[in-house]
Formats: C-alpha cells, structure tokens, sequence
C-alpha cells in the first residue's frame, strides 16, 4: 500500500513539473532581465575612385574614422560586432573588434529576424555597422517606431545608441566629427 501512495505521489509531481514547462521564451519575456544597449554606426568613408566598384574599401579618412570609432568605444564593453557582408563595413568595424577581441559576424538586413537578434544580445552591449539606409532602417524596427530617416550620403559621424530597459526601448543620436585624413 505504501507503495503505491508513494508510486502516485512520484507520477503526481512528474506530472506537475512536465506540465508546468514554460512555452519558449520570446523576446517579450526576456526585457524585464537585462539591459542591452546597441551601437549603431554607418560605415566610415569609402573609396570613391571607381565607381562601378559596388564593394570598395575605405578611403584613407575612412580608414581614420575607423579608428576614431575604435577611440569613441574604447571604454565600452562591447560583447559582439555585427556588420553587413561589405568591405567597407567589416573595415570600419575591424579596429574596434580587434581592441575588444570580437570575431566579427555578417548579418544581412534583409532577412534579419529582428526579435532573434534582440534574444541573442540579451544584456549585451552591441556595435552594429551598416549604411545609410540600413542603419536608421535597423534602429527604428529596434525601437520599434519610424524615428529616423536615412542618413545623407556624406555623414559619416551619426552614433545611434538604442537601450533596452525593462522592456522599454529607448534611442538617440549622437554625431562625432573626425579629423580624419583630407582625401587626396
């Protein structure tokens, strides 16, 4: 008898702990848990010098903004680096992902899935390189509101920074003037 009270109490809890599983958390659920903060950036100035190059380096400015972003997020603790499958992109993300000792990864803004992208940075601070019409494209979807529209071809010095507090989203932006090298 003893047996099986003992045999109906273990199905009984087995059951209640199968039974009280939690659904798959989404990004909704996790808000409350952490701060994220993503800092968004356009690439550094490209090349210009042929222009049927769909995918040209940085220019020399470029080359020094690259580094200038690498001085401005010096004393944040990045977690990741994000940039767009460009060498323009992974050249001004390159110098901060080698101070920080991040592999960059390539992330296409065209089949991102925003709310995987939140759960995967989950109280992680994020620099996100992409262009002019990406960036601000990327952080409005964050912030979920058509804040900001896209950047002029010739600003190179826009920083987003989108925070994620409690589940609140909260954005800004900021511009840094580089005294870069004058191109030749």
């Amino acid at each position: 008898m003893q047996r099986s009270i003992l045999f109906i109490i273990i199905v009984q809890l087995l059951i209640l702990s199968t039974s009280c599983k939690e659904d798959p958390k989404n990004a909704g659920d996790f808000y409350g848990e952490a701060t994220s903060t993503f800092y968004f950036i356009r690439h550094a100035e490209k090349d210009r010098s042929n222009p049927e190059n769909i995918d040209p380096e940085l220019s020399q400015k470029g080359l020094g903004r690259a580094m200038h972003w690498a001085e401005i997020l010096a004393d944040v603790p990045l977690d990741a680096v994000y940039t767009t499958d460009f060498e323009r992109t992974a050249m001004t993300a390159a110098p901060t992902s080698v101070k920080n000792d991040i592999s960059v990864q390539f992330y296409d803004p065209e089949t991102l899935n925003i709310e995987q992208f939140k759960i995967d940075n989950l109280g992680k601070n994020v620099l996100i390189v992409g262009h002019s019409n990406t960036t601000p494209n990327f952080v409005n979807t964050m912030i979920g509101e058509e804040k900001y529209s896209d950047i002029e071809d010739t600003d190179n010095g826009s920083l987003f920074i989108v925070q994620a507090i409690n589940g609140k989203f909260s954005s800004q932006r900021l511009h840094f003037d580089c005294n870069c090298p004058k191109e030749r």
